[in-house]
Order: C-alpha cells, then sequence, then structure tokens
C-alpha cells in the first residue's frame, strides 16, 4: 500500500500540473501544448514559454529542430536565471530554488521537475493571488510592522502578543484561511487542510457557493456520494465559472488526496471571488479582524490601509494600461496611428514614473517592499517590457532602409537585454559566454545594413553606424 501510495502523488502532481501548464500556453500566441511533462520539459522552450505568460516578459530562448543539450541547459538556465531574480511576495526574500539545478531538468527528473513547476505554481498563482486578499492582506502585512513596535514596548501580556502573531502565515496558511473565512464555516463545512478535508466534495461546493449561490444545492450535496459531489463541483466550475478542470474525483476520492494538486486548483477560484472592497460583509469581518490589533499599533494600520488603497488604485490603472496597449498594438491601423498611439501611452507611463517611484519606497527596516509595493513594481516592470517591445516592433515596422536599421536594433536590443545565466558546471557558463561573445560579434559584423545618405555607395558597417549615431547625439 505504501508503494501505491507513494508512486500515486507524483501521477496526479504529473497530470495536475500539465493541465495547469497547458491552461496557460493556450493563451500564448502561437499556443503551445505539454503532452508528457518529463519530456517536453527538457529542452526549455515550453517552461521559457510558460515564463513569458504569466509573467509578461520576454525572455531569450534558443530554438530550432535541431537544438543540443547545450541548447536545453542554456534555456532552462536562463529560467531558473529569472526566477531567482524574482520576490516571494510573502517573504520578500528572492526565490529559493533548492536542489533544482538545469542538468536534472534536461534529463526530466520527475522529482526535481515536479518541484521546479511546484514552486512557479506557488509564486505566480497561490502567493499571487492570496496577497492580494484585503482582509487577509490587512492581517499579514500589519503583522510584521506590529510586531516590530510591539518588541520595543515593554513586555505584552501573553494574550495580547498571542493576537498580534496570530495571523502570521504562507501563502497555504492565506489560502486555507481564505477558504474557511468565505466559505466553508458560512455552510459548515469543515476544512482543516488540502487534503481528506476535500474528499467528499462539499468543500468544492462550498466554494463555489461564495462565487455563485444560485449554482449550488448543499442539501443535495449533502445526499450525494463522494463521486457525484466531486464530479458536479468540478463540471460546475469548468462550465459556468471558466475554471480549468485540473482534478478528477478519482484523484480526490482517497484515503490522503495530493495537498499540492488540490492548492493548484483551489487557488484558480481567487480570481472569481467577488471583489471584498465592495462587500459589505465582508467589510464588516475586516473591521472584527482591525479590533483585534492591539490600540498602540491602530494608527500605522490605518496608514497601512490608506497605502493599501492607492497602491491598488495604481495596480488596476497599470492593469487597465496594459490591456490598453494590447489591445491597440493588435487592432488595425496605420504605422503612423501606430505610432502616435505608442505616444500617447508612453506619456501616460512617464508621468506617473515619480509616483511610483515614491511608492516603491521600502517601507521596513530591512528595506523589503510590502506586498502591495512588489506586486505594484512586478506590474509597472511588466508595462515597461510591453512598451520597450512594442518600440522595437515599430522601428522594425519602418519602411525601406529604415525598417532595415529598425530590425538590426531590435536584435541588438534583444541580445543586450539578455542575461547571461550562470550555471553550476563552469564548463556550462563558459560555452554560454562563449556563444553570446560570437552572437554580439556577428552582430556587430553584419553587412546587411542599408548604405546612409553620407556614403551611399557603401554599406555601413556596424563601426560606421556607431559613429554616424554618436555624432547625431
Amino acid at each position: 500500500m505504501q508503494m501505491i501510495r507513494s508512486e500515486f502523488q507524483p501521477l496526479v502532481q504529473k497530470r495536475t500540473f500539465t493541465k495547469w501548464i497547458n491552461s496557460h500556453l493556450a493563451k500564448r500566441k502561437p499556443p503551445l501544448e505539454v503532452s508528457d511533462l518529463f519530456e517536453d520539459i527538457k529542452d526549455g522552450v515550453k517552461l521559457l514559454a510558460l515564463l513569458e505568460v504569466l509573467s509578461g516578459q520576454k525572455l531569450p530562448c534558443e530554438q530550432g529542430r535541431q537544438l543540443k543539450r547545450i541548447h536545453w541547459v542554456s534555456n532552462i538556465g536562463t529560467a531558473l536565471k529569472f526566477l531567482e531574480g524574482r520576490r516571494s511576495l510573502y517573504r520578500g526574500s528572492p526565490i529559493k530554488l533548492v536542489n533544482i539545478n538545469a542538468t536534472d531538468i534536461a534529463d526530466g527528473r520527475p522529482s526535481i521537475v515536479l518541484g521546479l513547476i511546484w514552486t512557479i505554481i506557488l509564486y505566480f498563482q497561490i502567493e499571487e493571488l492570496t496577497s492580494n486578499l484585503p482582509a487577509l492582506q490587512a492581517l499579514s502585512t500589519s503583522v510584521s510592522s506590529v510586531d516590530s513596535m510591539a518588541s520595543s514596548e515593554t513586555a505584552s501580556p501573553p494574550m495580547k502578543r498571542k493576537v498580534v502573531t496570530k495571523f502570521q502565515g504562507n501563502a497555504k496558511r492565506a489560502l486555507l484561511r481564505w477558504v474557511q473565512c468565505t466559505a466553508t464555516q458560512r455552510l459548515g463545512v469543515e476544512v482543516k487542510d488540502f487534503g481528506p478535508s476535500w474528499r467528499s466534495g462539499a468543500a468544492f461546493h462550498s466554494v463555489i457557493y461564495a462565487i455563485r449561490p444560485d449554482l449550488v444545492d448543499m442539501e443535495l450535496v449533502k445526499r450525494r456520494n463522494n463521486r457525484e459531489n466531486l464530479e458536479e463541483a468540478f463540471s460546475l466550475a469548468e462550465n459556468q465559472l471558466g475554471i480549468p478542470r485540473l482534478l478528477d474525483p478519482e484523484d480526490v476520492d482517497v484515503d490522503k488526496p495530493d495537498e499540492k494538486s488540490i492548492m493548484t486548483y483551489v487557488a484558480q477560484f481567487l480570481k472569481h471571488y467577488p471583489d471584498p472592497h465592495q462587500s459589505e460583509t465582508d467589510g464588516q469581518q475586516e473591521e472584527l479582524l482591525l479590533r483585534s490589533i492591539p490600540t498602540f499599533a491602530l494608527s500605522h494600520v490605518c496608514f497601512q490601509r490608506e497605502e493599501r488603497k492607492v497602491l491598488r488604485e495604481l495596480k488596476a490603472w497599470l492593469d487597465q494600461l496594459e490591456r490598453d496597449i494590447l489591445r491597440t498594438q493588435g487592432g488595425e491601423g496605420s504605422p503612423a496611428d501606430k505610432y502616435q498611439a505608442f505616444k500617447s501611452f508612453r506619456v501616460q507611463y512617464e508621468m506617473r514614473k515619480k509616483q511610483v517611484e515614491s511608492l516603491l519606497q521600502p517601507v521596513h527596516r530591512d528595506d523589503k517592499l510590502s506586498v502591495d509595493q512588489a506586486v505594484v513594481k512586478q506590474v509597472w516592470e511588466q508595462v515597461s517590457v510591453r512598451l520597450l517591445d512594442w518600440h522595437m516592433h515599430l522601428d522594425k515596422s519602418l519602411p525601406g532602409p529604415l525598417g532595415v536599421i529598425g530590425a538590426w536594433l531590435h536584435r541588438a536590443e534583444l541580445a543586450l537585454r539578455e542575461e547571461i545565466p550562470i550555471q553550476q558546471a563552469h564548463e556550462e557558463t563558459a560555452n554560454i559566454v562563449h556563444r553570446k561573445l560570437d552572437q554580439h560579434k556577428d552582430m556587430a559584423e553584419r553587412s546587411d545594413l542599408p548604405p546612409y545618405p553620407s556614403a551611399p555607395s557603401h554599406t555601413a558597417s556596424f563601426s560606421d553606424l556607431t559613429e554616424v549615431l554618436m555624432s547625431a547625439d
């Protein structure tokens, strides 16, 4: 039985993670699909594509039918370096990839691949979504500040100290708390974990009920068996809420369901939960939670609430700006119209720059950003990349010789933006460096640039073009 159980959970994780990846790769243009997770991730191409979709950033990638292992390792190294450069929204520290290296992923080692994908899910879905829950965030973000203030005061009574630290926790606890506060407690369904508590299917129905009460008859749920409840819940979520079906009834109706798979699936519901800002019930709940915070810390918490409000408004503006940019960029129009539209968006972006810089000043003594600040910073950088990519695309689209120069500048810009991932094996790093040097040398020696006015009978070399650009400045 132990052998069967130890083999069961990795299989469920593989199926769940594959479906989760495909639900995001379907948004890519052109869409991609993973058939065998352990095989399809080896060359790093689909891994980088996934990170691009999740982050909105363009990442350098070695592509082609004749990719060799050195190219696989390079792609995976780029992905790992990108992840290590991100910061956990809860801890504020860089994401740690424990015992995960490029060669193991290129070998398709199941445990390492599953560990990497879980890290991506935890950061890009569970942490990001739970950190945006206002009621929970009011507690989690104020805890560190309240704690530091409490430590500078004289010793507090045990009860007060317990209240201050009561809601400290990570993304897993935040997600569980959301389920308990918004769904299960209202319907009398007990959820203690992301394992056996979900076997009957009632917990899934309670989450759906919190979003769309008209879809669920809890009396009927009590009369049905586990498999029927699970099938109905997954079908309702997929057909009525548009939530990808990552699980099957047989995955959950077991003694010890896989915790990571259930967390991955449940976190998707957060995107569909009504905005708590407009909910009187949730407002009352947040007010009750704030009453548990010591009096000496209330003014600080109120300041944080106002700051969170401004940051959320800024994030909403950035989200809308990014949607407008993508819609305009993909729409019809002449190059001149597109360029004017780009200039308009660029002006809006620049006008907000000082506000963003001031709001992103660290508020903690350890120079860490708050959760809201980290989210805004991520979206701001995402919009920056969108504008830069659009600018380069416009340069490439210029007519005649200008378009050729624009395309060359585009390639050069991508080459310069590309980071060199440091591998554990120094030989691999050296090979990557040599390839990048060859790439830059080839870029500099390209002779397909058009003639420029000062020398109409000769083709501009890189050095000539550089001199012209320098003199123009």
